[in-house]
């Protein structure tokens, strides 16, 4: 069994589930399989960062979630004659 986590180190094992600092934490769910945050305690797999997991990951993607990269978009065209205007006042 892993070191708990500094977020599940006051964690306390109840009739209602883990409990930490008196907030009830919900274990993770399938899409956080794979993401840094993710922490063991007593045979199962919490976040250390949220304790909702289900929530975050309901509007899409979780904004936690280390193991998803998201996409670029590149950069953005600059005019080059507000960029030298812009450089000679200091900006």
């Amino acid at each position: 069994m892993s070191t708990p986590d500094k977020m599940l180190e006051g964690a306390v094992k109840t009739e209602a589930g883990v409990e930490v600092n008196g907030i009830p934490v919900q274990p993770m769910v399938e899409q956080c399989a794979g993401c840094e945050r993710v922490r063991a305690f007593e045979g199962q797999q919490y976040c250390s960062s949220y304790p909702v997991p289900a929530r975050k990951w309901a509007g899409g993607k979780c904004n936690f979630a280390t193991h998803i990269k998201t996409e670029s978009v590149g950069k953005a065209k600059v005019n080059p004659l507000k960029a030298s205007k812009r450089a000679a006042k200091g900006r």
